[in-house]
């Protein structure tokens, strides 16, 4: 600084400014309106000869600095926006190269590295940034200097530092009248709100907010990078104005070369070879930037879906719904560039539904990577658990959010796993040497704990089948979970264990069991099969070793005579009922009053009338599986065994249930009965 200058600083920090450039003394002048005004550029007649605007820019503030900052439009994304916001693109240089030098539009300076790599993911200041600060000091141009510690984002693939940089790249407008008069942008809007995103199957509409937002906002459509490999754009500029070329001629010779010899060809072959007589190489500029990758992927659906010798829209109707399947990044990626690629060419998505996954983090929610070492490989769990367990654990995920993997849900998808294998070998044991001769009919001649379980048999084939048709896989691997834990393995297959062990063979309630459980059966390992192939496979060639495979098989159909509201009804307010005589079991058991169930006679109490009589119709000692049950009607002693939790209820709140039931459990002595 010199005595006399004159500096416009904003006055938030005009002293910290001042004080820094040792400044002894200065004076407030006047306030400064910046509109309008031009500052020169310091190294001006040195290859700076243009004016530099000032610009009112909101990503500035007067936190530090001096207030008022150069506006560098090729250097940074905040300066190019708000410069192009006042001129367009009009003078903006290409200072910075593919290589982080500065080019021959930054004179005295060309050739100097921004940033030099130093060691892996390491950056440190290039001589660039050195140079100019000596330049302005040889013009008297620098009112002060220090060092800062600077955060450059950093490449999340190689963690090599990076700078921003602009480019001339290729676009294809999005709001320019296309197809019977619509832009690109509003053709790919209205097919973004036909496709189904999964709104329609689950009601979420976040994956389509997510691609409707990408494509109202985005500005245009970038199909151009800076790449030593990829397919290239073939297209030839004029010098003189900027122009494509465009000849029918021209391109067919790049189009026979290309098919010849590949894409490289576009390279290696001299641009007058293309050209041919009727144009002269100098004149033009052959374009080297490769076509953007997720262009390619976003063509793929020309050889998959639809004619691609006619790309018409016609051709693009197909008898059966396209579905696309990947990561929730495709929204950006491969979802994007197909929605694009596909109206642009034929006026529709080549999609009918989509379907987003999201990805597998570690337990602590973090992304899994080999440079942290949280990485859980699908092979290990293959071979210390078993792939079974892996699969069952991904059908039980919610697949549109990321997944948290860890040791804790292994273990719970191994047991969960045990628990299927192990109702399949009840069921292989139970129906050993059965034949289609002791069968008996399905209908209301049955015991109401076989209607019951075709009553359950044809819920959960409902929602089996939903679950597989919306994709939700969790939701029929849960229903068939729930049905094997709750209905079979902890309710009927407990009670009827006497029946299969004891019974004679031609019984007719053993009959119907075993009939009813070959149903069970059937439909396990059918719904199974797409989540457990193996196990589903051994478990039904096990039974019929010289039939088909279980995958070559349907669904079986379940028919609506299977539902028996009834049946349903009664078996729930029973087994309410049963749920405080097992409670005072296990209260009896805890107390060493008892050792098994069959050693107890309870007396139950019941004060409702119409709920005694259900229980009466019923051979209750056999569902409670106990050695006898004495039913009395009444409230019972006040120290009876109850469902606390349940006041009033026969242990759940179903309309239309007991009042409440008590139970006294007492020793069975033989001779009793």
């Amino acid at each position: 600084m010199k005595v006399g200058d004159k500096l416009a600083l904003a006055d938030k920090l005009a002293e910290d400014v001042l004080r820094a450039a040792k400044a002894a003394s200065w004076e407030r002048l006047s306030d400064l309106d910046p509109t309008g005004l031009y500052c020169a550029h310091p190294f001006r007649g040195q290859g700076y000869e243009f004016d530099v605007p000032l610009l009112d820019g909101d990503h500035v503030t007067d936190d530090a600095g001096t207030g008022f900052v150069h506006t560098a439009p090729s250097h940074g994304a905040d300066d190019f926006v708000i410069w192009t916001k006042h001129f367009g693109q009009e003078g903006i240089p290409f200072t910075v190269d593919e290589d982080g030098k500065l080019t021959n539009e930054a004179p005295m300076f060309e050739g100097l590295e921004v940033i030099q790599l130093e060691g892996k993911g390491l950056g440190k200041d290039g001589p660039a940034n050195k140079a100019v600060m000596d330049k302005l000091i040889e013009v008297g141009a620098l009112l002060a200097r220090g060092q800062l510690k600077h955060s450059y984002p950093h490449s999340w693939r190689s963690k090599a530092p990076l700078i921003f940089r602009n480019t001339p790249q290729w676009f294809i407008a999005l709001d320019k009248a296309y197809r019977d008069g619509k832009t690109l942008r509003q053709i790919a809007l209205d097919e973004i709100d036909r496709v189904d995103w999964g709104q329609k199957r689950t009601g979420e509409t976040k994956d389509y907010n997510r691609i409707r937002g990408m494509i109202e906002d985005r500005p245009d459509w970038l199909v151009s990078r800076q790449r030593a490999w990829g397919v290239p754009l073939p297209i030839f500029v004029k010098k003189s104005d900027g122009s494509i070329l465009q000849d029918d001629e021209v391109d067919a010779r790049i189009f026979a070369a290309m098919n010849d010899g590949g894409a490289d060809v576009w390279w290696a072959t001299a641009a007058q070879d293309f050209l041919g007589a009727k144009y002269k190489a100098d004149e033009y500029e052959k374009v080297e930037d490769i076509l953007d990758v997720w262009f390619d992927s976003g063509s793929t659906h020309a050889f998959v879906v639809g004619n691609p010798e006619a790309p018409t829209r016609a051709s693009f109707v197909n008898p059966v719904s396209t579905i696309y399947l990947e990561g929730s990044d495709q929204h950006r990626g491969w979802f994007h560039s197909s929605l694009l690629e596909s109206c642009a060419t034929r006026g529709k998505a080549p999609y009918d539904e989509v379907i987003t996954h999201g990805f597998t983090m570690d337990e602590k929610g973090m992304k899994m990577s080999k440079s942290i070492g949280n990485t859980i490989e699908p092979q290990k769990i293959a071979e210390q658990n078993g792939i079974e367990i892996l699969r069952l654990l991904i059908a039980s995920a919610e697949y549109g959010d990321d997944l948290r993997l860890g040791k804790i849900m292994i273990d719970q998808s191994g047991e969960m796993y045990r628990k299927l294998r192990n109702t399949l070998r009840y069921c292989l044991g139970a129906l050993r040497g059965s034949e289609d001769s002791e069968r008996v009919p399905l209908n209301h001649d049955l015991p109401l704990m076989e209607r019951w379980l075709l009553h359950r048999l044809h819920e959960v084939d409902a929602a089996v089948r939903k679950g597989f048709d919306t994709y939700q896989w969790r939701v029929a691997l849960g229903a068939i979970v729930e049905f094997c834990n709750v209905d079979l393995s902890a309710f009927y297959v407990d009670v009827r264990k006497d029946t299969l062990y004891c019974d004679a063979p031609s019984s007719f309630r053993r009959r119907a069991t075993r009939t009813v459980l070959d149903e069970v059966f059937s439909r396990l390992t059918a719904w199974l099969a797409p989540i457990m192939p193996f196990t589903a496979e051994e478990a039904w060639l096990t039974r019929f070793p010289e039939s088909v495979s279980v995958h070559l098989r349907t669904f079986p159909e379940t028919p609506d005579a299977w539902r028996d509201d009834f049946a349903g009804e009664e078996v729930a307010t029973l087994r309410e009922a049963r749920a405080v005589v097992t409670g005072a079991l296990e209260v009896a058991r805890r107390d060493k009053v008892i050792g098994a169930a069959l050693e107890a006679s309870p007396r139950v109490f019941v004060a409702d009338e119409a709920l005694l009589a259900k229980l009466q119709a019923v051979d209750f000692a056999e569902l409670c599986i106990v050695s006898g049950i004495t039913l009395v009607e009444g409230d019972g002693p006040a120290d009876a065994f109850r469902l606390a939790e349940t006041p009033g209820r026969c242990g759940g709140d179903r309309e239309g249930a007991g009042r409440e039931v008590r139970a006294v459990v007492e020793v069975f002595r033989s001779g009793d009965g």
